[in-house]
């Protein structure tokens, strides 16, 4: 009676392994899927670089910080002049008149600025998180295109 049940046992085992080796899930997955993902990586990767209105979170180097106006504007001048390239503001925050300069997404992109920056400007100037102008390129987003 024993080996009749060891062997109703063993067969059972056999057949039940031998279905579970048969039940297997293909899925067939639509290729635009991908570009799709793709996209929506690209779209949360430039947004959370954004602010709440829309511009974006980056840097720029402050240069000088005075209470005189003229200084401040003339500042703005000798910046110009010497990086045409690069955007020059001056901010009034009161009594402080603040010239800052550039806009940069990523910080290296600014300490290497401020680099070139003490080289030839000849004054000190430090790295200030702010809100930037930039306009993505092309080449940066591709999957958004």
């Amino acid at each position: 009676m024993k080996t009749i049940v060891l062997i109703l046992i063993n067969f059972l085992l056999i057949s039940v392994s031998a279905y579970a080796l048969k039940d297997t899930i293909i899925v067939h997955k639509d290729s635009r899927l991908d570009i799709f993902t793709a996209k929506e990586a690209a779209v949360n990767k430039l947004t959370s670089q954004m602010t709440s209105n829309g511009k974006y979170r980056g840097y720029r180097l402050q240069v000088l910080n005075t209470r005189n106006r003229e200084s401040a504007f003339n500042a703005k001048s000798d910046l110009l002049k010497l990086f045409p390239l690069h955007k020059t503001y001056v901010l009034f925050q009161s009594p402080y008149f603040k010239v800052r300069i550039g806009n940069f997404l990523k910080k290296p992109d600014a300490v290497s600025f401020q680099k070139q920056l003490s080289r030839t400007y000849g004054q000190n100037a430090y790295i200030v998180e702010d809100v930037i102008e930039y306009t993505p390129n092309d080449d940066e987003y591709p999957a958004l295109n």
